[in-house]
């Protein structure tokens, strides 16, 4: 729907200046970056005596160690003052640090240059934790993905780009140092321009006193970060990302080379198919997520790096035993097995686009507002550990274990399902949203409406027919909020779907002849639930229709609205009768399943008083949402 792309945010003020001066912010870092690579790599020993490997080594220590040093500070202001001006600030930083390189490119200084690498890398620390903190205070809950989602697949385009001009640039020799410079001078300049139509946003804290010392303000970070699990948790995940990722593009060169047999137009379409697999995947993270941060998606991200990259590890002898002369991207695609190694790539990164997007959207919607940014500069460092670890390992396994890139890339793929598994253990909401995705975007096909009718803050009761063992799952998948359900207790105890339930912190509840203690219980936990401004969901007609039609509607609904007056919210179930979970040919579940993918609707009708809240009204508004479609 073209009112909900999220493409329109590009167009507008309280996005798009920020998405273009984060964007030429990356590809001017990625121009200088792979420029000055190059001409190290090339010209290194005869501008200092000191080998290649031994400079190219010293640029990405010097790029990295501000995050270590300077991120718990780069938190703080960004959470005291306001951003739009901070950015501005950061951006005239820019223009002197890339002035600075262009004296720097024309005297051939290489300890010039490789010092201006340490203070590109002090202003993206700067950059980062407002990068992602600004987002929340422009953009709305419904919008938060689709906005990370065009700042990652951005981010990732202009990288690629900007490593490719910078490489192709600095290959024409002294002009071509003149042509970087002129280039990186411009990117700034505009970069700042754009960067004074970023409306402004009220500081989180302004009344912050900013503690300077770096370890124990990330220390103060860390344990605020781990009050909230489910920010931590993603904070890990995030990291692990870059982990992951970091193998795979530090190794991609040598794998070109040495495994395939290709060169340098090898390398770039590689990278070429990385960013924009982690584009395509970014961007189809709103789509997919129906316009909510979906958790549902990161297990299915995990699951696809995992499997393309084990894949990879199988592709790779297909394309060995080439000739001693490397081969150009033309001849590459021509050969057997070639295609199968990029749609591997392009795959594990659309799947790392679903992987990172949610996480990052998690970080900003659930950190306290006020610690915002102190939280995501701790991700940074984080971020940074990781990265490192990851340049470890693969130095471990390369050169002390003697293992192949190809080998690398496996054991890699079985960290990530180790992690995943690991994770998802410590915090089951992931899994749990994922078998609901899986069965909404499988199973199902659901016509949703009215869901902008339900809230986004306050409690509510929900009401809805009973057609099936999935109703539950189906609601959480289409509503954007945590609902609390409640329902019998016998299904609440199947074992395929007890886990979502108990996740999901259902409240089981039984009649008051089968177990009285556990029916007042029940109505004790939904009280509790509302008076804490929850949304809690109840099928009043107590049981599964046995016939498709919607069985009478009972009092325990006037019940709950006797203790907590809170308005009610009739919703409407159609097409899930005659489903595997419905009655319609017995018992639930006692058939083989005939039907996939069919298509189903929910709807959800205008808000109800709770003075006019009767069980038979209720059950005519719901009567009248679901109509004649079972």
């Amino acid at each position: 729907m073209a009112e909900h792309s999220q493409f329109r945010l590009i167009m507008q003020r309280r996005f798009g200046p920020f998405f273009l001066t984060q964007l030429l912010g990356a590809f001017n870092d990625n121009v200088y970056k792979n420029a000055l690579m190059v001409l190290l790599a090339f010209q290194g020993a005869a501008m200092i005596e000191m080998d290649s490997n031994t400079l190219l080594n010293l640029c990405a220590g010097l790029f990295i160690l501000p995050f270590f040093l300077f991120s718990a500070s780069a938190g703080q202001l960004a959470d005291k003052y306001e951003k739009s001006k901070l950015i501005r600030l950061i951006k005239l930083l820019e223009i002197f640090i890339m002035t600075g390189a262009a004296l720097a490119f024309y005297f051939k200084s290489v300890f010039w240059l490789i010092g201006l690498l340490f203070l590109m890398g002090l202003q993206s620390t700067l950059f980062g934790p407002v990068k992602y903190s600004i987002l929340p205070q422009h953009l709305r809950d419904t919008e938060l993905v689709g906005g990370n989602a065009l700042v990652e697949s951005g981010t990732f385009v202009a990288i690629l780009l900007g490593t490719i001009a910078g490489g192709i640039l600095v290959g024409y020799g002294d002009v071509g140092l003149y042509l970087v410079s002129a280039v990186v001078i411009a990117v700034a300049v505009f970069g700042y321009i754009s960067s004074y139509y970023i409306p402004s946003s009220a500081p989180a804290d302004a009344g912050l006193k900013i503690n300077w010392n770096p370890i124990t303000e990330t220390w103060s970070t860390y344990k605020f970060a781990r009050q909230n699990r489910s920010v931590f948790l993603s904070i890990l995940g995030v990291s692990w990302f870059w982990f992951f990722g970091a193998i795979y593009l530090t190794q991609i060169p040598n794998y070109s080379k040495l495994i395939l047999g290709g060169n340098e137009q090898v390398v770039t379409l590689l990278l070429a198919t990385f960013s924009i697999g982690i584009g395509l995947g970014s961007l189809l993270c709103e789509r997919l997520s129906g316009h909510k941060v979906e958790l549902g998606l990161v297990p299915f991200g995990s699951i696809g790096l995992t499997l393309f990259s084990v894949d990879l590890y199988f592709a790779a002898p297909q394309a060995m035993g080439l000739g001693k002369e490397l081969v150009n991207a033309t001849t590459f695609l021509a050969m057997d097995g070639s295609w199968r190694i990029l749609f591997d790539i392009a795959a594990m990164g659309i799947f790392g686009g679903f992987y990172v997007v949610p996480l990052y959207a998690i970080i900003q919607q659930r950190c306290a507002a006020s610690h915002r940014s102190r939280i995501i500069a701790g991700n940074n460092i984080l971020n940074a550990f990781f990265l490192v670890g990851s340049s470890l390992l693969a130095t471990v396994f390369l050169s002390h274990w003697n293992f192949s890139i190809p080998e690398l890339f496996l054991a890699v793929a079985a960290l990530n399902a180790i992690v995943a598994i690991y994770i998802y253990s410590l915090l089951p909401e992931f899994l749990m949203r994922f078998i609901v995705w899986v069965l909404i975007h499988t199973v199902y096909r659901v016509d949703e409406k009215g869901l902008e009718n339900i809230p986004d803050e306050g409690a509510a009761v929900l009401v809805c027919n009973h057609v099936s063992l999935v109703d539950a799952l189906v609601i959480a998948g289409c509503i954007r909020r945590p609902v609390r359900f409640v329902m019998y207790y016998k299904i609440f105890q199947i074992s395929l779907l007890s886990f979502v339930f108990k996740t999901a912190k259902a409240i089981p509840i039984a009649g008051i002849k089968e177990n009285p203690q556990l029916m007042e219980k029940a109505f004790d936990e939904i009280s509790a639930a509302l008076r804490q401004g929850e949304l809690v969901c109840i099928f009043p007609e107590g049981k599964l229709s046995s016939d498709g039609s919607i069985n009478t509607f009972r009092p325990g609904v006037e019940r709950i609205l006797e203790r907590d007056s809170v308005p009610v919210y009739p919703m409407a179930l159609r097409g899930l009768w005659g489903s595997f979970f419905s009655r319609k040919d017995g018992s639930a579940m006692g058939t083989i399943p005939k039907r996939f993918w069919s298509k189903i609707a929910f709807v959800v009708g205008n808000p109800v008083a709770a003075s006019a809240a009767t069980a038979p009204a209720l059950e005519l508004e719901v009567k009248h949402l679901r109509g004649d479609w079972q």
